[in-house]
């Protein structure tokens, strides 16, 4: 296990690890805004690269909490051949911060999937997080079957906040 800082967290997690999966990304945050990475003319929205992945066969799920946010939203709906590829589902309890790629790497800690939290803010507007990589298979492999379980509604029946779930799984 490694462990990671603000100083690190965007270059190991969304540039080592995210941008360079070959099957599947699963990304659980309590909140999802529009997150944008370095590219050769300055910066562009994350969504543009997972279009390039999705075109190359990489799937996407991603949990939280809320709706997203309206730039996110907009930018989503520039990529057409994206949502084939990317499955969303929003639960008001999820405050998960969790990234698994390819079942290989996982990333958890306290940063949501944010430019303040895993993306590429200016230093002095970015959040101070902190979190683990872990490569263990078995390791992985539990924080799979956990996002597995809730991705296929296992905590719906009894979370008690069914009446403010915008689509509730089960």
């Amino acid at each position: 296990m490694e462990i990671l800082s603000h100083e690190n967290l965007h270059q190991r997690v969304i540039e080592e690890l995210v941008l360079e999966a070959k099957h599947r990304v699963w990304i659980a945050t309590a909140n999802l805004k529009d997150m944008y990475i370095k590219d050769r003319r300055g910066y562009k929205p994350i969504l543009d690269e997972f279009n390039n992945m999705g075109n190359r066969g990489v799937s996407f799920r991603i949990i939280h909490a809320d709706k997203m946010s309206q730039s996110f939203h907009k930018t989503l709906s520039e990529y057409p051949l994206l949502q084939k590829n990317l499955e969303i589902q929003i639960c008001p309890r999820s405050h998960w911060k969790l990234v698994i790629v390819d079942g290989t790497f996982a990333y958890f800690g306290s940063a949501n999937f944010t430019g303040a939290g895993l993306g590429v803010k200016n230093e002095n507007r970015r959040n101070l997080e902190l979190g683990a990589l872990v490569k263990d298979k078995k390791q992985v492999n539990q924080l799979e079957m956990l996002f597995d379980n809730f991705w296929m509604g296992e905590h719906c029946i009894h979370c008690g906040q069914r009446k403010y779930c915008p689509s509730p799984i089960a």
